[in-house]
Formats: structure tokens, sequence, C-alpha cells
């Protein structure tokens, strides 16, 4: 529901503030008053064409904001969910025209494309003019509108799930068909590579413990090399003993046994000589158990350092990391797997994709039946609406038409057009092709009458949908637009104090002059005041006694 409309520096208008509610609001006003400024106005704000003679002379910029309220669910919502824009209750469409004729756009205050902001308003207002329609004249709306017509969601729901299904199905044996393909191409290569990793059979986690051998048989060698280097310095360098440590001590321990008597500095020598011989002869010892517990297997640490190097090297060759050979090996079986029954299993696919495309078909066949009995009752019941709408001869025809295969859609496999023919003999045609403006306008109410409950818009704007007619044609136009407003909000432009009368809010437009200047001012009427301007529609511009009583007679008539 459209809940304000804000207006600033728009050619005749320099400020003005409008709140709208639910049900029929009329706007009237003199020919020239201005009211085609406030639906170009909606227009800019709903992201339709701006031109730079929409700013107020000598303004730099016009602006307009127009405030709307979904309900929930609605579509507008999810859209702006899609953009990630942010939306609670309201929606705020603002758009800014700079006298250069350039302009910018937001919603909730948030910068957008113009793109957006006319997808949004479509979403949110269907305009039914003169000139120009939008909504139930764009034939893409048209299946949708019907299913609503015929509650047909949950087939169409179901049709939209099969169409998933086959899709999805078809992904499948496509993608399959696509690895086979490639697998056959490298078949070959495929198999020496598995034969070549197979050999190798690299284990999980294994470049670690090997790493970690290594690391450990590295030190072990350095130790063993330490203590026998350590142990070689204590032994004798010749076949005589010489050179080693322990025979330099005996040989100093003779020298000085032969002083007799030997003093007590060269006891005291001989007793330190003693010693140290027998903690060479320990040092000895240990080591030599050192050395016999250190000693590496020669051959271990050589073999550690093959399985970690052909690993690496079988990383690099396939472009992985050592840890993923395992998993890249199983992954080239499941190809070589899958190449070998890889008749099979598209065979199967292609069968379940038959089977999914059987089924959307029959989903879909089933809708079109529904739609076609549901069009011949909805082309009948707005042929009821079009009579008393001075719209006798012209009759609403649905085609339902079948797509090809390459447009078949969640939505079905039809493509529903509504037509119209105005005279008879007269071949249908698209509705904004057929009818005149006022004839388009009073077909697409006729129409809402009918589609009201299934309208995903929640606001109709029509401009002067009683042009051309009067007195009973336009009191079933004002009758039918209070039955649509009774579940859409309604704004309507009209001339005829029949329609005005069925009003629940009522709008004046008027011009005036502000100094020297000309400016447009919309007035919200109280009871007084809308009984004097239904009064001047009726009487022009001397407003008579009668022309009272015969407003107080529409506006009771209509209460």
């Amino acid at each position: 529901m459209l809940a304000s409309l804000s207006i600033r520096d728009v050619v005749l208008i320099e400020r003005l503030d409008l709140s709208f509610g639910p049900g029929l609001s009329v706007l009237t006003g003199e020919t020239g008053a201005g009211k085609s400024i406030l639906l170009d106005s909606l227009g800019l704000a709903l992201g339709q064409r701006a031109e730079a003679g929409m700013v107020r002379s000598g303004q730099a910029q016009a602006a307009v904001v127009a405030v709307f309220v979904p309900p929930a669910g609605h579509p507008a919502h999810t859209l702006l969910a899609e953009q990630g824009i942010e939306s609670e209750d309201q929606i705020v469409l603002r758009r800014v025209l700079a006298a250069d004729g350039r302009s910018r756009a937001f919603v909730n205050d948030e910068p957008v494309g113009v793109a957006l902001l006319r997808r949004l308003g479509a979403l949110l207002v269907e305009v039914q003019g003169q000139h120009d329609q939008v909504g139930l004249a764009d034939p893409a709306t048209h299946g949708g509108l019907l299913d609503a017509f015929g509650g047909l969601e949950s087939r169409r729901n179901a049709v939209a799930e099969a169409y998933r299904g086959w899709r999805g199905a078809e992904r499948a044996l496509r993608e399959a068909q696509e690895a086979i393909a490639a697998a056959q191409r490298d078949e070959e290569w495929l198999r020496h590579a598995v034969d070549e990793l197979s050999d190798l059979a690299p284990v999980e986690g294994e470049e670690d413990a090997l790493a970690a051998e290594r690391q450990g048989l590295q030190g072990s060698e350095r130790r063993a090399e330490a203590i026998a280097s350590s142990l070689s310095e204590l032994q004798p360098r010749d076949r005589r003993g010489g050179g080693a440590p322990s025979a330099a001590l005996r040989n100093a321990a003779r020298a000085l046994e032969r002083l007799t008597p030997p003093s007590e500095e060269v006891s005291a020598a001989l007793t330190a000589l003693a010693s140290a011989q027998d903690a060479l002869a320990e040092a000895e010892n240990v080591l030599e158990r050192l050395a016999s517990d250190a000693a590496p297997d020669p051959r271990r640490l050589e073999n550690v350092e093959e399985r970690l190097f052909a690993l690496r090297a079988a990383a690099r060759k396939h472009a992985v990391a050592v840890a993923d050979l395992p998993s890249h090996l199983a992954g080239l079986k499941e190809r070589l797997a899958n190449l070998d029954a890889g008749t099979g299993r598209v065979a199967a696919l292609d069968a379940a994709a038959r089977e999914a495309k059987a089924a959307y078909v029959a989903a879909a066949e089933a809708l079109t039946s529904a739609r076609r009995e549901y069009a011949a009752k909805l082309e009948k019941a707005v042929a009821r609406e079009l009579a008393p709408l001075k719209l006798d001869r012209a009759r609403l025809h649905i085609e339902i038409a079948p797509r090809e295969e390459s447009a078949w859609g969640p939505d079905g496999q039809d493509r529903v057009t509504f037509l119209v023919t105005t005279n008879p003999g007269q071949k249908p045609g698209q509705l904004a092709k057929i009818a005149s403006g006022g004839e388009l306008s009073r077909l697409m109410l006729a129409l809402k009458v009918v589609l009201a409950r299934g309208s995903p818009v929640p606001t109709l704007v029509f401009d002067e949908v009683d042009s051309g007619i009067g007195g009973a044609t336009a009191a079933a136009v004002g009758e039918r637009l209070a039955r649509v407003a009774e579940r859409l909000q309604v704004l309507v432009v009209t001339h005829s104090p029949q329609v005005a009368a069925r009003g629940s809010r009522h709008f004046q437009v008027a011009k005036g002059l502000r100094g020297e200047r000309a400016e447009t001012r919309v007035v919200p009427l109280d009871t007084g005041a809308r009984r004097e301007e239904i009064a001047r529609m009726l009487a022009g511009e001397k407003i008579t006694e009668a022309a009272r009583a015969a407003a107080d007679e529409l506006l009771t008539g209509t209460a």
C-alpha cells in the first residue's frame, strides 16, 4: 500500500505531502489543474523516465519520496533481500532529478540503479492510464493471474518442483557424460598413474613420520661419529700402543717410580697418575659401551631417505601435497572405475532424466488442462463485467499456446496471453494494441474486478478510467472501482461525480497563484468540502442547490 507521497519542486508543485490509506482514494479537479503532475511525480519515484523539464523553474533539483507498506511476504521484500537492502515494514523509494536531467535513485536511503527502482515499482504499483499501461498489459503476468484466478497455485508449485527435478537429473547426466569423456581422453595416462601410485602405496601421515625418523637417524649418526672420534683419541695410534693417553700415563708413572726413596711430592704425583689411569680406563669403557649402543643401521637412513624422496617426487609430478597422495590415488581410481563402469552409470542417469522429464510433462499437462478450464470461466466472468462498462461488444480471449521445449520453465509448457476484441468479427489482439485509451482502462478495470483476489500488486492507479462516459456507465465504473478497493488500494483520477462519490478519501487538485507564479495544490476534503466538489463536478462553474442535492444523493447512495 502507498502510505505517503512527498513532492518537492516538480513542475508547478513547490512542496506537497500527501498521506493515503486503504480503499478507494479519488483525485478530482478542473482540467489543467495539475492532476497529471501528481501521477508523473509518482512515476518518477517508481523509476519511470525522468526529464529535465519536470524540475520547477528556477530550482536546482526536484525530489519525490514514495513510502510503501507492503504486506508481509510480498515479493518486494524478497527482491530487496536479494540486493542486500534491509526492509522492515516500510519501503521508501526516493528519486532526485537535477535541472540538467541527471537523476539519482534511493531505496531505504541506499543508492540504487533506476532499473532496480523500476522493478520495485512494478511490484508495488500498477498504473492503468489513457496512454501508459503497465501490469495487466504485460503478457508476462497473464499466466500467473490466470493461475491465481483458478486457485492453481498447488499445481503450479508441483510443476516448478518437477521442473527442478528434471533439470537436476539432466545436469547430473551431463556431468557424468563430461566426466567419462574426459576420462576416456586420459585413459592411458590414468591407468599408468594408478599403477605407479599403487606401487608406491602412499600412506596417510607417512611423510611426517619418515621426516621425523630421518631426523632421528641423522642425529644418531652424528652421535655415533662423535663417540667413535672421542674413543679413537683414547686408543693407541700404532701397533706398539704408542700415542694412547693411557700409555703416556703409564710411562710417566714408571719414570717417577725410579726415584728411591720417593719424596712426599713424588708420592702425591704417583697417586694422581694412578687415579688418572683409572678414570681414563672408566671413560674408555663407557665410550665403548656407548659406541656399541649408538651404532645405527647403516641401511635404514638410506632407505628412509629413498622413500621420502620418492613420495615427494610423486607429489611434484601430480601437483599435490605429499599428504594428499593417498586421496589423489583414490580419486584416480574412482575416475578409472567410473570409466570402466561409465556406460552403465550414464544409462542409469539417462533413464532417471527421462523419468524426471516425463514427470514434469505430466504435471505441466495437468496444469495446462486446468488453465484451459479456468480460462473459459475467466472469459465468462469478465464478459459479465463488460456490458455495464459500455463495452458490451468487447470480449476477452485467453490464448493458451504451447511453447518450444527450449522455452519450458517452472511455470509450465504453455504461454498464456490475454487478447481482446472490441467489435464482432475483429481478430483478437493484445490489450494495448486493440483498445482505445478509455476502452483499455475500462477493460483493465473489468479484469481487475475479477482478478483482484489474486493480484500480487497491492496498489492500483487509474487515470481517467471514466473518460468519454457518463451516467449509468460512470456509476458502473465507480461501483467496480469500489469493489476492487475492498481488496486492493486504488487511486483514481476522475472527472466523474459518480466515481468520485465512491471514494473513501477525496483529494482536490487545484491550480492557483502564489505571487506571480502558478502553483498546484492538493487538498484533502472533509465531508462538507467533498459535497461542494461533487456538486461542482455536476453543475460546472456555478454550483446550484439542485447540484448540491444531487451530490448528497450520490454520496448517500454510495455510503
